[in-house]
């Protein structure tokens, strides 16, 4: 079951820059920076209302986000959908003809498991589960 819209991410060129712009923007500074190395990422989270958004820069100029700012620009890059289980969620997507982009949860940022959708079954949109780490 989908709890709630957990996090917005968005691809950033210039972590520094964004968290300056973000900090303006929101009246909030970021509460956590981490790196993902499986992913290649440094992120960065703010508190908005019971969501987050989540800002994504790439560490290695191979990976998804840089090959995705490259191709489309910073921006929206994903959305995160909070789930009470995340493998039974991902067997009920892949029942449903969802494509997953793993066969397993991942370990990802903010204490999370994490499984993306690819954007081609969901109408463009790269969509993440997420399932905080018990």
């Amino acid at each position: 079951m989908i709890l709630r819209i957990e996090h917005l991410g968005i691809a950033v060129n210039n972590m520094e820059n964004a968290n300056r712009l973000f900090t303006s923007l929101l009246g909030t500074p970021n509460y956590k920076v981490e790196t993902v190395e499986s992913e290649m990422v440094s992120t960065s989270f703010f508190k908005v209302g019971e969501s987050k958004i989540e800002l994504v820069e790439a560490t290695n100029p191979e990976s998804p986000i840089a090959k995705f700012i490259a191709k489309k620009g910073e921006g929206i890059h994903h959305v995160a959908f909070e789930v009470d289980d995340i493998r039974q969620m991902m067997q009920q997507l892949r029942e449903q003809g969802f494509q997953l982009l793993s066969d397993e949860p991942k370990k990802g940022a903010d204490n999370k498991l994490i499984c993306f959708l690819h954007p081609k079954s969901t109408n463009g949109v790269l969509v993440e589960l997420c399932q905080e780490i018990r």
